[in-house]
């Protein structure tokens, strides 16, 4: 299941020991749009292994500028609360299934 990464829970959720997944996006942009359905389907199938998320800028601002988010959609890989990896912009599926299951 996709969780809804805040400000308030993130530190938990990076503290879990799994890969956090978090999809930084908003409702206007068009190429976010096209990266939710891939978002959805991780949260299904990589439910077990990793945290997989969305964060909202427009309602976050503190994430935002603590992942120096410029550009949607931005999809950043956190292990032990470090940053492992970024996809900046839309991407294939395949490309983006492979960074998960290389940071895994």
């Amino acid at each position: 299941m996709e969780v809804t990464i805040t400000s308030a829970n993130y530190e938990e959720l990076a503290a879990s020991g799994k890969l956090v997944l978090i999809d930084f996006w908003a409702e206007w942009c068009g190429p976010c749009r096209m990266m939710a359905p891939i978002v959805e389907k991780f949260a299904e199938e990589y439910g077990d292994k990793a945290i997989i998320g969305k964060c909202n800028v427009d309602e976050e601002d503190d994430l935002t500028v603590q992942f120096s988010i410029r550009s949607i959609p931005t999809i950043v890989f956190v292990k032990n609360g470090t940053v492992v990896d970024k996809q900046v912009g839309a991407c294939s599926e395949s490309d983006l299934r492979a960074k998960l299951e290389k940071n895994l």
